[in-house]
């Protein structure tokens, strides 16, 4: 760096990969803590260019940040690591062994990087890249004095997708398994609204005057049209209802469950009874066209 731009360009980078990193270890969300280390990433890469080493910060830039955090993402994600994440201590003493472990860490890499630098000359870029570049000093680093630790990074991709899998897996029991018609019968018992079933739906016939079936087995009376509802639906209740439902149609009223309150659903029991047909329409025709001619 020994024009002014590269050290402003420095100067700007620098303040903002250590901005990130320092974003990264203190944010509270997991999903905002990967995006800090991603500015942390592109202004390494930025100063990697800048030292001449186009190679290792377009890789800087196009793997780690490309590739590698969106993996993170995509786990965090597969997860389900949301702001709702509790962050009460849960072991005792566990913040203050982990701040103790954390200044310890940054001691030993400090004091490596003192003794390791202690007595070294100090080349430049230019002597120092002059037999191979920068892309054969770094291949010359990997595969020569480095390639146990660079064989050693596959075994800790293979480990880290290991762990992924661990924790997207959930363990469940046979007893926790619920079938299709549990879910209906809790879906159809809950809060939530949900559009009626139109005529025919769950039935054998695709007739307008054919009743919707709810899951349970019952009618729903609003699926039918004022005009059909008189004509079939209470042909329906009157061929194979019970008394008591009978006798709430002729005074005008909705059939109910014979089990049911007064605050349940007006729809019928059809769990006995059998589904409503074309042959069955047909021969009902005459009542319903009465019931029509009089209605109108």
């Amino acid at each position: 760096m020994n024009t002014g731009a590269e050290q402003v360009m420095f100067w700007i980078l620098g303040p903002l990969a250590l901005l990130g990193a320092v974003g990264m270890v203190f944010a509270r969300v997991a999903v905002h803590s990967a995006l800090w280390l991603v500015m942390t990433m592109l202004s390494l890469g930025g100063i990697y260019i800048l030292n001449q080493s186009e190679f290792l910060g377009f890789a800087q830039m196009i793997v780690y940040t490309g590739a590698i955090m969106m993996l993170f993402l995509f786990v965090l994600m597969l997860t389900g690591r949301d702001a709702g994440d509790s962050v009460i201590e849960l072991l005792r003493g566990q913040r203050m062994a982990a701040t103790i472990l954390g200044i310890g860490l940054v001691a030993l890499l400090v004091t490596g990087l003192l003794r390791s630098l202690q007595g070294a000359p100090s080349l430049g870029l230019n002597a120092s890249l002059a037999d191979r570049g920068p892309i054969g000093s770094i291949a010359a680093a990997i595969f020569t004095d480095y390639l146990f630790p660079f064989e050693l990074t596959s075994a800790l991709l293979i480990t880290a997708a290991l762990g992924a899998m661990v924790l997207a897996h959930i363990e469940r029991k046979p007893s926790e398994r619920r079938t299709q018609r549990q879910r209906v019968l809790e879906r159809m018992r809950s809060d939530r609204m949900s559009p009626l079933p139109g005529p025919g739906v769950f039935a054998t016939s695709s007739s307008n005057a054919t009743p919707a079936l709810l899951p349970d087995g019952s009618i729903a009376p609003e699926s039918l049209s004022p005009l059909v509802e008189q004509s079939v639906a209470q042909g329906v209740v009157r061929r194979y209802a019970t008394g008591a439902m009978l006798a709430e149609l002729e005074s005008g009223g909705h059939p109910r469950r014979p089990d049911a309150g007064s605050a349940d659903p007006t729809v019928v029991d059809m769990s006995e009874m059998p589904v409503v047909t074309d042959d069955f329409v047909e021969a009902d025709g005459a009542d319903g066209a009465a019931d029509r001619g009089a209605r109108r």
